[in-house]
């Protein structure tokens, strides 16, 4: 029986936005975490990414939300990145656009503080990834769209969205091959319910939540500055790579999928796939999904 990918729990609260608003490598190895480069399918160590990681300008960790090694390997990634006076930043989807974290004793208050949906993110999935960006003494600041402007453009179309996020947007379309390739994740993360006007409504989301996130990262200021968020929003053929190449035509861009055994690493999504040793363990996500009609 076919294991369902988590799309649907990173795409089922656009869903219900909508609703308010009325890899060609062999599998790897079971047992053993492994990384793939992605455009020759070659097997690499830690070591190696760490060193394309710490020569880039920007860095984006993708995960899929559910899975907690995910979370982990990127904490140890972004801790092994915080040499002294390095100026890494970090950029988290998990927060809205702009806020900073002011770590204090209670780790779980401070993001709370910021914007963070303990309920929403199922608190403590995240915690070994803010917790390492905490112990590492890095800056964290947000750079999600709010929710409520998610609703709006649900509601309004692109009209609603914020100036420099539609004017980003203009700047940068979609090829052919990456909408189609954005439609078809969209269409799989909502169980195959997503068609037609509820389809156009669901890519203007996340093409703006994107621009939000290439916004943030470029405004952090950091060497290099990290994305952490869903696979989704890190993919080279539609995610934020696409309109940072337009903020920044020269930048180095370093996009890091992160999946499970069985996944196998397709040039064009990923620079490199990260594949855990373990898959989460979930039910079939789309046993009594209903898309909520607008």
């Amino acid at each position: 029986m076919k294991q369902f990918p988590p799309l649907v729990c990173r795409f089922a609260w656009l869903a219900l936005a909508l609703l308010l608003a009325g890899c060609a490598a062999s599998a790897p190895a079971p047992g053993r975490d492994e990384i793939v480069e992605t455009a020759t399918g070659r097997r690499i160590e830690r070591a190696e990414l760490l060193a394309a990681i710490r020569d880039s300008d920007f860095v984006l960790l993708g995960e899929q939300h559910d899975n907690p090694l995910h979370h982990a390997r990127r904490g140890e990634l972004i801790e092994a990145l915080a040499a002294p006076g390095a100026p890494v930043t970090v950029v988290a989807e998990q927060l809205p656009r702009g806020v900073p974290v002011v770590f204090g004793a209670d780790l779980l208050a401070s993001l709370n503080a910021a914007g963070f949906d303990a309920q929403g993110w199922s608190w403590p999935l995240h915690e070994p990834l803010f917790a390492a960006v905490a112990r590492a003494g890095l800056p964290l600041t947000g750079g999600n769209l709010p929710r409520d402007r998610v609703r709006r453009v649900a509601r309004e179309g692109t009209a609603a969205l914020p100036g420099e996020i539609a004017a980003l947007l203009e700047r940068a379309p979609l090829d052919a091959a990456g909408a189609a390739a954005l439609d078809a994740e969209l269409v799989e993360g909502h169980c195959g319910q997503a068609l037609g006007a509820m389809l156009a409504r669901l890519r203007e989301a996340q093409r703006a939540r994107d621009a939000s996130l290439a916004l943030a990262l470029e405004a952090s200021g950091g060497k290099p500055a990290v994305l952490i968020a869903g696979n989704g929003h890190v993919r080279l053929d539609h995610g934020v790579p696409t309109l940072l190449a337009a903020l920044r035509p020269a930048a180095r861009i370093v996009s890091v999928g992160f999946g499970e055994p069985g996944e196998v690493a397709r040039a064009g999504t990923y620079r490199y796939l990260w594949i855990t040793a373990a898959p989460a363990q979930r039910d079939d996500p789309c046993a009594g999904f209903t898309l909520p009609a607008r």
